[in-house]
């Protein structure tokens, strides 16, 4: 039985959710993988990564291909085919990624609907990132040096985007609770403190399973 700990996180735009993981990774003294995951799908396919980046945690746009489809992505056992769009591609290849690295070794990964992909998984712990938008907003600012308004639109976007991908490929809908182990506001404790509390948790986790 594998034994590897798997920490998984979906966050909202602007929550600090990759930088959070990052830093717990780094503190748990595991594996981290974010667009880390991008480059390895497209040494695995060929495909040119700029191109797979551009598709990276979006849904197909192609309606008659999700009818033909149907329930397969769902079941988790979609296929390669040739004339699958490149957004399907690059999940099916990802996924493949993903199950493949939970294999080998302990790792922290950011979303990519990887609580869904790797959801029979043993020792799987669901982390979601959330904070409130006017914070989100303010983080988004900042970080890319936009106004205000600008930051609370890409953080609405983005999240659209982000659900919409997640509740395609996984018939699920993206942020339930009852899709997560813990749901964490890092606008209470900023991100450190929100590592430290994740960190906490997931020490405590590993105590019992040993």
């Amino acid at each position: 039985m594998n034994t590897n700990l798997i920490i998984t996180i979906g966050r909202q735009y602007g929550s600090g959710g990759r930088e959070i993981g990052e830093k717990l990774a780094k503190k748990l003294g595991i594996e981290f993988y974010n667009n880390e995951l991008i480059t390895l799908a497209a040494q695995k396919s060929g495909m040119a990564h700029a191109v797979l980046n551009e598709a990276d945690e979006k849904a197909t746009n192609s309606l008659l291909y999700t009818l033909a489809m149907g329930s397969s992505f769902f079941s988790g056992n979609a296929g390669m085919t040739f004339d699958m769009p490149i957004n399907d591609k690059l999940f099916v290849t990802q996924s493949e990624i993903i199950k493949n690295l939970a294999d080998e070794k302990s790792a922290v990964f950011i979303g990519r609907c990887s609580d869904y992909v790797l959801r029979n998984y043993p020792n799987l712990l669901r982390l979601f990132i959330h904070a409130p938008l006017d914070f989100r907003t303010a983080h988004i600012a900042e970080r890319h040096d936009i106004t205000l308004d600008k930051a609370k639109e890409l953080a609405i976007k983005t999240d659209k985007r982000r659900a919409n991908y997640y509740n395609y490929y996984t018939g699920q809908k993206w942020g339930r609770i009852d899709n997560c182990d813990i749901a964490i506001d890092s606008s209470r404790l900023g991100i450190d403190g929100t590592v430290e509390t994740l960190a906490g948790y997931i020490e405590a986790y590993r105590e019992i399973k040993k």
